[in-house]
């Protein structure tokens, strides 16, 4: 019965760790002001190069430079890889000629400012950077 109870809590704790991570990412995608909400599959694509539109729109997607923290929260959030999985797959990608990876910038300042004035833009930023008004087009 212990075994049982203790077998019960665990699961427990872990399904709720998972939530919680899930719920405290607090990473959204924002985009220009003319794209639509997407799902998160969407985006996975998105930034794996399988899709290259959004809404119809094609779609300029920018990403933080290489080691920021925020990508790092990012890829394990929407992409469920870390930095070193996400190189490798883009460096294979782009020998066997299927393109290139996303855009990089160096901040999240560079990134809002560059999803408000192009069309087709899409970054994400943590949830509290979010500015009044901006295009929220996806959360997990």
């Amino acid at each position: 019965m212990q075994r049982r109870s203790f077998l019960l809590a665990a699961t427990a704790a872990l399904s709720t760790g998972r939530l919680l991570a899930q719920a405290e990412s607090g990473i959204v995608v924002v985009g220009h002001a003319a794209l639509p909400r997407i799902e998160a599959a969407l985006v996975q694509r998105l930034y794996t190069g399988r899709a290259i539109e959004a809404g119809g729109q094609l779609a300029t997607v920018l990403n933080l430079r290489s080691g920021h923290p925020l990508r790092q929260r990012f890829l394990a959030a929407y992409l469920q890889t870390d930095e070193e999985r996400y190189r490798a797959y883009w460096t294979v990608r782009r020998h066997v000629g299927k393109g290139a990876p996303p855009r990089e910038v160096d901040g999240v300042t560079e990134m809002l400012d560059l999803v408000v004035r192009t069309p087709g833009a899409m970054g994400y930023v943590d949830l509290r950077d979010v500015p009044a008004g901006t295009n929220i087009i996806c959360r997990i």
